[in-house]
């Protein structure tokens, strides 16, 4: 498969995949009310962030609770779901873009708040909204070689600093219709945490299979979608062209050996929007019923989204049924992976 990375697991499970909900809401009619006098101002219509994303609410965590204490939240919920001990977690794997510092790794932070065990590996693995996809495929990697038994994969994801000075700085006077266009994705995110166990197949029986995982890169496109805590700037149309060219890409090479058109159960997207969710379907020829949301609500959580969807969606599949998760990633990266529950 030229160009393309293809993976075939054989004896990796999903244990469990649980969430931590941040719990204060905060809906796109307040940032449209904040950013009201701009709008004004600059003679652009109110009511953007649902009217073209179809973005009603997203979450902050509350004062004094963090993303780090989201993400054990998660960890420590995934755990005891799955009924590992907690002493047998040999790696925790933090995908996390949100983060404090630096140096050191949010991992440590995370691991502490869960008090794992001094033999556990622990370590960040970032590629923006990509991240937790890969750190599955890497703790399937440690599994199936035979270096852990059980890995933790969490994440945890803050949007309120970056979306507060956003609008700050676009309600200063010298604001133009550009800047908020350019800052505009910033407002869509969210915050939220996840985390997942994952285990030898061979002694969960109960777990749900890993099949295999097709990736993609396209990092001539690295500049499209830039940001930090401060700031977000995004060419929307450049980032969704882009996208969805390099996931046709992908697709077009992967059913060389997976069937994944017209034979899942369930289509976990990368939540973005609604344009973003329609035009995957559109392209791809996928059926949106088979598609859940969550952006409605939550926003777009980065790496977070994938799996925070599927454990949103996780009580209506059944034995049986075949899950693809999609993720894409500025970058760009993109990536599919199949699970088997």
């Amino acid at each position: 498969m030229s160009g393309n990375a293809t993976h075939r697991f054989t004896n990796t499970a999903v244990l469990a995949v649980q969430i931590a909900d941040a719990p204060r809401v905060i809906s796109s009619d307040d940032f449209d009310d904040a950013l009201a006098d701009t709008y004004r101002r600059i003679e652009l219509r109110a009511v953007l962030l649902e009217r073209l994303a179809g973005i009603r609410e997203r979450r902050w965590w509350a004062d004094g609770l963090t993303f780090v204490d989201g993400a054990a939240m998660a960890g420590a919920k995934a755990i005891s779901e799955s009924g590992v001990d907690p002493s047998a977690i040999a790696v925790m794997i933090n995908t996390s873009v949100s983060r404090k510092y630096l140096e050191p790794s949010t991992a440590v932070a995370v691991h502490h708040a869960l008090g794992l065990s001094r033999s556990c590996q622990n370590f960040d693995v970032t590629n923006a909204c990509l991240g937790f996809v890969n750190g599955m495929e890497l703790a399937a990697a440690m599994i199936e070689s035979g270096l852990v038994d059980h890995a933790l994969v969490v994440n945890g994801e803050d949007s309120r600093q970056v979306q507060e000075r956003t609008i700050d700085r676009l309600n200063r006077p010298e604001t133009v219709s550009g800047d908020v266009l350019s800052q505009f994705a910033t407002l869509t995110l969210g915050s939220g945490a996840v985390a997942m166990v994952l285990g030898r197949a061979d002694r969960h029986p109960e777990g749900h299979r890993l099949v295999g995982s097709v990736s993609r890169a396209g990092t001539e496109h690295h500049e499209l979608c830039v940001g930090d805590n401060d700031m977000m700037r995004t060419d929307l149309k450049g980032l969704l062209d882009a996208g969805l060219d390099l996931s046709m890409q992908m697709w077009g090479e992967a059913v060389q050996q997976f069937d994944w058109a017209d034979g899942m159960s369930r289509y976990v997207m990368h939540q973005v929007s609604k344009v973003h969710t329609k035009a995957m379907c559109d392209r791809f020829s996928v059926d949106p019923a088979r598609v859940p949301t969550t952006f409605p609500t939550r926003g777009n959580l980065g790496p977070a989204s994938v799996p925070f969807t599927l454990a949103s969606e996780q009580d209506s599949l059944v034995d049986g049924d075949r899950v693809l998760l999609m993720g894409i990633g500025s970058g760009l990266n993109a990536a599919c992976l199949e699970i088997a529950w």
